[in-house]
């Protein structure tokens, strides 16, 4: 080796131009960025880098130490390099000569300062922060680094945490690479040379082939930070460095992979976030999602109060909308200090794009002194280095609001021609951070929100976005008709729970072909109204398929597709107390299947009429409905339809009192049911078994049923039914005189309040009296609280409940609760009036009264006193 290749100084120490160069280059400036910093000229650096400054004023290095952050002896290293000492005299800086053999140690001072682990591991690295919900990927990377991986590259969108996650590593790791610990960060447009003279300074030595001899076969590790900057540089360095040192490992953090052989890419994902629809119940539950517990913890240092419970739900959304983008977190919070958080969701969560999320990104002072971004710039770095073909492809996967699948993602990006595989794409995207991958299930993938957002912005300048939206209503169509059929059957829970995935893409698909092209809209929507009443959508359900059907651009949509449009937005009137809306269309659906020979949707309308016509009155012809579909299905062998049948009849020998023969029709629909693996129709048989129980009087037995089936229609997601069957434990507990129980299902029930001490109904149910409450659940609610009222002698209370309850059960699809209201009335008033009227009542409907409704009638009518 000739003297020219060793830049170190006869003394043994480097010369000022190097240090000052290596100094510079680990904070990532530039000659400029570093002379504007210190307020001197840029050519003076240049000078002092190119060693044509043999003795630089005291005051300039002391600029340029202060501007690089230089304390304790990295800055008494450079004083000394910039006043050479006179032979045998004092150094300048104040410290004798620094040997040779403690220059590795001074060299890993570079950054910001040594510090050394338990066992002594030098680490040039500043402290890291604490971090919130990171534990799994600090031990996933400190794994990888212990599995002799050379390379692992940390990437991802800025703001994400990946420094921050790097550091964490590196001080969990530290104690398995004795050789040291130190980093660099990457400067915008660094050359290959710059990057290894920063690694080798860092790392205490002059040359590549001086490493091994240092290390000594020691293991020891070097963060890369920002190699966005210059990959191709940092590749060529590092290579040069791993070629030297076989026991060196490196930790790369960027926007993108370095491109090293070998290298493992492991994304770093945003914090994980409440799902859509699922708020915390109180702060203390802010800590089981990541993104709500960081939002958590920044808030309190702007102010000293804890989120309040009202403002729980904005703030699931507003961590939802900023992504689990750990910095955009901590800046929204910090925001705090003026807004609450739900004033935060109403002024930004729609401008999530144009919040600032700080310096460059890495982990020195200088970067985050650096000018302010926006979230859509960070973005577009990473959106830039896609291939035309994949910004393309992005522009259309973010059609998704949701999660998606890789067939889902795949059929959208085909636009109707032969499906590619997406993989490599899906590849690319996540090894940029731009695609989370969160779960095992297929709905899997999912855009970050701002990524989505940018990619939407851009797909509409680019004209595209009519286009991708119409594209995405198609698939979203056929994902609802695929998944449709499954909506009955063993596998309904699972059914229901995908489509529940998907909620806000089917939202989004049926509000733009509602407008751009209703016949795929009154597709879809004709696809969904068993899932839209398991869920407790059947109101805005109804309202999709009732527009639609009146559409004039559906008027010639195929027959077949109106009746069973039709058919839904029947189904669903019965859960809301329409049913004499819908019976008309109901009736003209059944004609439409049986003129095109459609036994499926034959048997679905009848079943449909058998819920209906008993609101009109038609007991005989709903009855006659339900023995065609039980004869139809026989015929077809529909082991399903023949319980559904059954499960009718069931309510018309209620109707006429016969109790024995209800048991007997239910365990006819529990063994059909258990036949074809129906799992709901089976809970739904526990449930009217305790209404059945209920009426025979064993009140008891009523309750404990009742409360299982409820539990058990909770889990289902069936909240119609359970809404029912907890109107029977309330009763029955009423009926028993625990009115404490049965009150708590009241309030659980009804959207209305009775005032402490006052004796009648108040609220929604005294509007029932001026004709304005005819909700099902008004009707079991009051004749609970008539039934209390009867329980603690309250008659005059008892009859105000009933009345209500009689008015509020009038035209509802099961008659027993008007039946059952006005014998309370008329046992609690003996008036003539409401007996002639529950006279006629029972012709009309005819229902009988059971031997408890006889008894209780008959004795409290005996006991009235007469005038």
């Amino acid at each position: 080796m000739t003297p020219g290749h060793d830049r170190s100084r006869p003394d043994g120490r480097l010369r000022l131009s190097e240090l000052l160069r290596g100094h510079r280059l680990a904070a990532g400036l530039t000659q400029a960025e570093l002379a504007a910093r210190a307020g001197i000229g840029v050519r003076t650096v240049r000078d002092l880098e190119r060693g044509r400054s043999a003795r630089p004023q005291r005051t300039t290095i002391d600029l340029l130490a202060d501007a690089l952050g230089l304390t304790g002896d990295a800055r008494r290293a450079v004083l000394a390099a910039a006043r050479p000492a006179r032979p045998g005299g004092p150094d300048p800086a104040g410290a004798p000569d620094a040997p040779a053999a403690s220059l590795p140690a001074a060299r890993q001072l570079a950054v910001t300062g040594a510090t050394t682990t338990g066992t002594g591991t030098p680490i040039a690295l500043p402290q890291p922060v604490t971090l919130i919900g990171r534990d799994r990927d600090v031990a996933e990377v400190a794994a990888l680094l212990a599995a002799d991986r050379a390379v692992v590259s940390l990437v991802g969108l800025a703001g994400v945490g990946k420094s921050a996650l790097a550091l964490t590593v590196a001080y969990a790791v530290a104690a398995d690479h004795p050789g040291g610990v130190a980093g660099v960060l990457v400067g915008e447009g660094s050359e290959a040379g710059d990057v290894l003279a920063a690694a080798l300074a860092v790392l205490g030595v002059n040359r590549p082939a001086d490493l091994a001899c240092r290390l000594a076969d020691r293991p020891a590790l070097l963060l890369v930070d920002a190699v966005e900057r210059a990959p191709e540089a940092v590749a060529e360095a590092l290579r040069v460095l791993l070629a030297a040192a076989p026991t060196l490992r490196v930790l790369i953090t960027g926007r993108r992979p370095a491109g090293l052989p070998g290298e493992l890419v492991r994304p770093v994902a945003p914090l994980d976030v409440p799902p859509a629809g699922v708020t915390p119940a109180d702060p203390a539950e802010l800590a089981r999602w990541p993104a709500t517990a960081l939002f958590a913890a920044r808030l309190a240092q702007a102010r000293p109060e804890p989120p309040t419970p009202a403002e729980l739900p904005a703030l699931a959304a507003l961590v939802r909308r900023l992504g689990g983008l750990p910095l955009a977190i901590e800046l929204m919070a910090a925001r705090g200090r003026i807004l609450d958080v739900t004033e935060l969701l109403d002024r930004y969560g729609d401008r999530v794009l144009d919040l600032a999320t700080g310096g460059r990104p890495g982990w020195e002072p200088a970067a985050r002194a650096a000018a302010p971004v926006t979230l859509r710039e960070a973005v577009a770095t990473s959106y830039r280095l896609l291939a035309p073909a994949e910004r393309a492809a992005l522009r259309r996967l973010a059609a998704f609001r949701n999660r998606w699948s890789v067939e889902l993602g795949e059929e959208l990006l085909a636009d109707g021609g032969p499906r590619q595989d997406a993989l490599p794409l899906l590849e690319r995207l996540r090894e940029l951070g731009l695609l989370s991958i969160r779960g095992t299930g297929p709905l899997r993938f999912r855009l970050l929100d701002a990524v989505r957002d940018f990619a939407t912005e851009q797909a509409a300048g680019e004209g595209e976005l009519a286009a991708i939206r119409h594209r995405h209503a198609l698939v979203i169509t056929g994902l609802a008709l695929r998944t449709a059929p499954e909506l009955v059957g063993a596998d309904l829970t699972g059914t229901v729970r995908r489509l529940d995935e998907v909620t806000s893409d089917i939202i989004a698909a049926l509000g733009h072909a509602a407008e751009h092209d209703p016949l795929t809209a009154l597709r879809l929507a004709a696809a969904l109204p068993r899932w839209w009443r398991l869920r407790g959508r059947d109101i805005s359900g109804r309202r999709w398929l009732r527009r639609l059907l009146a559409d004039p651009r559906t008027a010639d949509a195929r027959p077949l597709l109106r009746a069973w449009a039709m058919t839904g937005a029947a189904r669903l009137a019965a859960e809301h107390a329409a049913e004499l809306e819908e019976l008309p269309a109901a009736r003209a659906a059944l004609a439409i299947f049986q003129a095109e020979g459609e036994v499926t949707g034959e048997l679905s309308a009848r079943s449909v009429l058998c819920t209906l016509l008993p609101a009109a009155g038609a007991h005989d012809e709903a009855r006659a409905q339900g023995e065609a579909v039980l004869d139809l299905a026989a015929r077809h062998g529909r082991v399903r339809e023949m319980a559904v049948a059954h499960h009718h009849l069931t309510w018309h020998d209620l109707r006429v009192g016969d109790l024995a023969g209800a048991r007997r029709r239910l365990a006819a629909v529990d063994r059909l049911a258990a036949e074809c693996g129906e799992q709901r129709l089976r809970v739904l048989v526990r449930a009217d078994l305790a209404e059945v129980t209920r009426l025979e009087g064993r009140y008891v037995d009523a309750v404990a049923q009742g409360r299982r089936a409820a539990a058990a229609l909770a889990e289902l997601g069936d909240p119609g039914h359970r809404r029912r069957v907890l109107g029977t434990v309330g009763l029955a507990l009423a009926e028993a005189g625990r009115a404490d129980e049965a009150l708590a299902v009241v309030a659980e029930l009804r959207p209305f309040r009775v005032a402490p001490g006052q004796r009648g109904p108040v609220g929604d149910l005294a509007a029932a009296g001026a004709g304005r409450s005819r909700r099902p659940e008004d009707a079991v609610c009051a004749l609970i609280e008539g039934h209390l009222a009867l329980r603690r002698g309250d008659r005059e209370a008892a009859a105000e409940w009933f009345a209500a309850a009689a008015h509020a059960a009038a035209g509802a699809r099961d008659r027993r609760d008007a039946i059952e209201a006005l014998v309370g009335l008329a046992a609690t008033t003996a008036d003539v009036a409401v007996l002639e009227r529950l006279d006629r009542a029972r012709r009309s409907t005819g229902v009988s009264l059971v031997t408890r409704e006889e008894e209780l009638l008959y004795a409290l009518v005996a006991a009235r006193p007469r005038a």
